[in-house]
């Protein structure tokens, strides 16, 4: 079975290669847009303090940034899932090539990240990917992330984060903001790997998506396999992209309600349902 085909994709893919008017705002690791396997006339950069296009095709940055965007914009006939490559990927680069190590999941501050959520807001993504965990948490560090992710609320703009890597029961900053949909990463028979985070508020408001064996684009030219979280969570933000893209006058509280609401499951248990992309497509056609 294909990650696309466990979480219901593939008749939402068959319908839609997504709108050049659906910005995502892609929180990452720079990306080598020359990447043959890359839609790269939807790539836009959002200049930061790192560059966004890589300079050393074989650091880990490059390798993470590049891989989560052949996720969303590899095209339909590469080996990347290429969920939606018709949208404007943003590509705001926050993992510096030169400080960002071997580690599985990525990270920055909260204030960083803060203003880098700010940033991708004010370039008009309607839906922002966070394959990256918080280093250096402090107490004003937060509060500056809270009222970013607030500022994303009010502006319309959907957040779609990382449940975390480190096995563990319980939230982070990223995850138990309520307007963030915390992605859980499962395998092909949707049970969460061991890696992946748990908890209440990821359970009650979160989704599980495919993250244990992903193959997508790797900086050097060639394909890549890896898992975590990080892997898992365009899938989701590639299919809120995409229903977006179908139903271009819904609402983020519409959109963010089909896909989290799709689940017949009840939200007692620790762990998300899985996403059901066609289900989210039924359930909007019923609403607009």
């Amino acid at each position: 079975m294909l990650p696309t085909e466990l979480v219901k994709l593939t008749a939402l893919m068959e319908r839609s290669r997504g709108n050049p008017d659906v910005r995502i705002g892609l929180i990452d690791g720079p990306v080598l847009t020359q990447h043959a396997g890359l839609a790269g006339e939807g790539l836009q950069e959002i200049p930061g303090q790192n560059a966004a296009t890589c300079t050393q095709t074989d650091s880990s940055a490059c390798l993470h940034g590049t891989f989560i965007a052949g996720i969303l914009s590899g095209k339909r006939n590469s080996r990347a899932p290429a969920i939606c490559p018709d949208c404007t990927l943003l590509v705001r680069p926050i993992f510096s090539e030169k400080t960002f190590g071997r580690e599985r999941m990525p990270n920055a501050t909260p204030q960083e990240l803060a203003a880098a959520v700010l940033e991708c807001i004010n370039a008009g993504a309607r839906v922002i990917n966070l394959s990256l965990a918080l280093s250096q948490p402090s107490t004003k560090g937060e509060h500056a992330l809270e009222d970013a992710f607030n500022q994303a609320l009010r502006r319309g703009v959907m957040i779609v984060a990382a449940a975390g890597n480190q096995g563990t029961l319980g939230s982070s900053a990223i995850t138990r903001h309520p307007w963030v949909i915390p992605v859980v990463a499962c395998d092909l028979r949707a049970r969460p790997i061991n890696e992946s985070n748990l908890g209440g508020s990821i359970g009650m408001r979160g989704l599980s998506a495919p993250g244990d064996n992903i193959t997508s684009l790797g900086p050097a030219g060639q394909t890549l396999t890896l898992g975590g979280t990080s892997v898992a969570v365009p899938f989701v933000t590639g299919a809120i992209a995409l229903l977006w893209s179908e139903f271009p006058a819904a609402t983020a509280a519409q959109i963010k309600l089909a896909v989290t609401k799709a689940s017949m499951r009840r939200r007692a248990s620790i762990v998300p349902p899985l996403l059901d992309a066609a289900a989210a497509y039924q359930i909007l056609i019923a609403g607009m």
